[in-house]
């Protein structure tokens, strides 16, 4: 029976093979016996020009683009659909040699490319190995609780997450921590919990946003603590935001003290009052507050890389006005504005022309040229500063990552995929992108355009993709 079993499949096999040869597999005939090229063999071992068996740096005796040819391809790229127009301007990284200007000192709206600024001053003032803390402290009296903002705008609702930068300190750990301390010292009966949101100065809306964009859920009322940024979920960045962010975090604080108190012994009274700073409940950091409890953010480096990744308004604003308390100055509107343009100037990038609203670059008032923005990426690429360095990761890669995941899929464009990286900026009339990216010769270009008065609804996203895409390919001479 055996024998009569493989003869049947013996006289099937090649019936088999002519029916369905995909199911089989390839050819492995002679002919299709030949090697694969060395290009498609698994390598073996690394290679690098310099025979360390690492990857090199990048040399500065490539080849720099040719101005002439590379303003003829991008002349031809970065026209407008319908209204408005273009600036632009492309520099050699090493050098700072200009290789294409079109009107690049013209004061522009910068939309979200403004979100460049603050984390260049954010990186200098801070640092990025910062973090920001939210404190539980004792509160005036006895049994009463001081939740106290510093700065973390990132905070989950549940246990601290220490691999994310969102809810990378949870209130469920501060909670449990909370109520450690309380038994250590011997607390019974119930406790109260007070909000102390102090931290931010002026006004917690910006009157150069507009309503509508408020509305829309691309901002909200600014607080020095908050869930998820602002949104009610993590999974999601767009639609209605929670108007009193900070009272919506307390309040998910409450509830979580509540679950672990109860087993412990302990009450939490309903409710969460908000009180301002003064002789009854220490002012934050003032060293005159007993520290319960407390958890750390992400670093600075790792909330710059998110806010420019996912263009996060909220978390640019909220860094904004940290560095300007790091600077001696209000945590403010108005302080976080002085705190950027002045950091700006000791990069030694002219601020003269630069007008700034705010500094996440949602207001329609903010005036930057493409030269500035250009010479900012060119500072975090290739300055004497090195801490800018941490911002170069979340510079969003094209067709892969953030704002540009979605972009660079189709023939014109498909050459930057996977090389450019550069920040977004979209608004009603303005799109704007600057970044960084090596060309097909190993020469690391930055890059900045800017388009003002555009058509509604027109497709000049593609215009500009095209033009990063154009600088990728070039090997102009």
């Amino acid at each position: 029976m055996l024998f009569l079993a493989l003869l049947v499949v013996a006289l099937a096999a090649p019936a088999g093979i002519a029916i369905a040869p995909a199911f089989l597999g390839p050819d492995r005939s002679a002919a299709a016996a030949a090697p694969p090229a060395p290009w498609q063999q698994v390598p073996t071992h690394l290679n690098s020009p310099d025979g360390t068996g690492g990857i090199g740096p990048l040399s500065d005796g490539a080849a720099v683009p040719a101005s002439g040819p590379l303003s003829a391809l991008l002349n031809d790229t970065l026209k407008s659909e319908g209204a408005g127009t273009f600036t632009g301007v492309v520099q050699d990284a090493a050098t700072g040699q200009l290789l294409f200007d079109r009107s690049g000192d013209e004061a522009r709206v910068p939309a979200s490319n403004m979100k460049l600024l603050t984390a260049s001053a954010a990186l200098r003032i801070l640092g990025p190995d910062r973090r920001f803390s939210t404190k539980v402290v004792a509160g005036p009296t006895p049994g009463s609780l001081v939740l106290t903002g510093g700065g973390d705008v990132l905070l989950g609702e549940g246990e601290s997450a220490p691999g994310a930068v969102l809810g990378h300190a949870g209130l469920t750990t501060l909670a449990r921590a909370t109520v450690r301390a309380l038994q250590d010292e011997g607390t019974t009966g119930t406790v109260s919990v007070l909000l102390d949101d102090s931290l931010f100065t002026g006004p917690s809306l910006n009157p150069a946003w507009s309503p509508e964009d408020v509305e829309a859920g691309e901002m909200a009322p600014l607080f020095p603590l908050a869930m998820n940024s602002a949104r009610f979920d993590p999974a999601k960045n767009t639609g209605p935001r929670p108007q009193d962010a900070a009272m919506s975090t307390a309040a998910a604080f409450s509830a979580q003290l509540s679950a672990a108190a109860a087993a412990a012994g302990l009450t939490v009274a309903p409710g969460v009052v908000r009180v301002p700073p003064g002789p009854a409940v220490p002012a934050p950091d003032a060293g005159e507050a007993r520290v319960l409890a407390e958890v750390h953010s992400a670093t600075v480096g790792q909330q710059v890389d998110l806010l420019l990744r996912a263009s996060d308004n909220y978390l640019t604003e909220a860094m904004g006005r940290m560095s300007a308390l790091a600077s001696g100055r209000p945590g403010s509107n108005d302080g976080a504005i002085a705190a950027v343009l002045q950091e700006l100037k000791d990069m030694g990038i002219p601020t003269d022309t630069l007008s700034a609203a705010d500094v996440s670059g949602l207001a329609l008032a903010n005036r930057v040229s493409a030269r500035q923005l250009a010479e900012v990426v060119r500072t975090i690429t290739s300055g004497p500063d090195t801490r800018l360095r941490a911002a170069l990761a979340g510079f969003p890669v094209a067709g892969l990552t953030g704002t540009l995941g979605d972009r660079y899929t189709d023939v014109s464009t498909a050459g930057g995929a996977g090389l450019v990286r550069a920040k977004t900026g979209t608004l009603n009339t303005v799109i704007a992108l600057s970044g960084y990216v090596v060309d097909a010769d190993g020469r690391l270009l930055v890059f900045s355009f800017i388009g003002n008065g555009l058509s509604p609804g027109a497709a000049n996203k593609a215009a500009l993709d095209r033009a990063a895409s154009v600088l990728a390919g070039c090997g102009c001479r």
